[in-house]
């Protein structure tokens, strides 16, 4: 049994020690947090404490703080050459206090408070100092059900970067699709089955061989159309800039017969 204690109360926190609790294989001796009300509803399951010098012994002890707090609350810890991880994508493992045994636990998943997730879907990226580390680590990934992966730190910061692009920014053009439809009087439900299928898509073809529209087959008349019909000059802006992008990826401009022949293949 791995030994955890939580020292967080965010979306990531919350959500890991409901995970551990389920676990058979990893348990959550002590929860922190600086402000007590933030875990309260929890006491009855676990030990809460605000005071970092009465945090019990444990065999991996999470920091899930914002990015700005993880390197100097790492410094206020009370002991050293203890296994201490953070679960940020950005943050250097580096960042972690010299004294302590370093490593990232980061679980590669949107957490939304009262929002279940289910561990066995999230891919949980490892990245250690000492070997010995990561095989703690890893079955800690393993109690909770999650894939894990090792990677090194500019992999891990390219995978951070990538999810903002795939999650936040993806997201973000839904609510654009959803000012758009609101526009209209239209149902933006009526979207739902295309966005679960263009997600679908990428799980079995590359991003590449999956795009379809108007940019990809260089369809000026209905791309001159939609950026008509846009009322928005932000929404225009958004439209060109993705346009182009796609344009550029699927050589729509150049004639070349490399590309011709995937589009035509596609």
């Amino acid at each position: 049994m791995i030994s955890v204690v939580l020292i967080g109360a965010g979306n990531v926190a919350t959500h890991l020690f409901k995970a551990f609790s389920l676990s058979n294989q990893a348990s959550v001796n002590q929860w922190y947090s600086r402000t007590l009300k933030s875990i309260e509803a929890y006491k009855t399951q676990v030990e809460i404490t605000d005071n970092l010098s009465q945090l019990k012994d444990a065999d991996v002890y999470i920091i899930a703080v914002s990015d700005d707090a993880i390197s100097e609350l790492s410094s206020k810890l009370p002991f050293e050459d203890r296994l201490v991880v953070h679960t940020s994508g950005s943050v250097g493992i580096y960042d972690l206090d010299k004294k302590l045994k370093r490593g990232v636990f980061y679980p590669l998943q949107t957490f939304t408070k009262g929002a279940d997730v289910d561990f066995s879907t999230v891919p949980i990226c490892i990245e250690t100092i000492k070997k010995t580390d990561y095989h703690i680590l890893k079955q800690l990934g393993q109690a909770i059900g999650s894939k894990t992966h090792r990677v090194n730190s500019d992999q891990r910061s390219a995978l951070h970067l990538a999810a903002v692009f795939v999650n936040n920014f993806t997201n973000q053009l839904y609510r654009v699709a959803h000012e758009i439809t609101e526009s209209k009087g239209a149902e933006f439900d009526i979207l739902k089955p295309l966005i679960l299928e263009t997600a679908n898509k990428v799980q079995d073809l590359s991003p590449y061989v999956a795009q379809t529209g108007p940019a990809k087959r260089n369809d000026k008349k209905t791309i001159k159309k939609h950026l008509k019909s846009l009322d928005s000059e932000h929404h225009r802006t958004i439209y060109e800039l993705l346009t182009t992008s796609i344009k550029k990826t699927h050589g729509t401009s150049t004639g070349s017969a490399t590309k011709r022949s995937i589009t035509k293949n596609n």
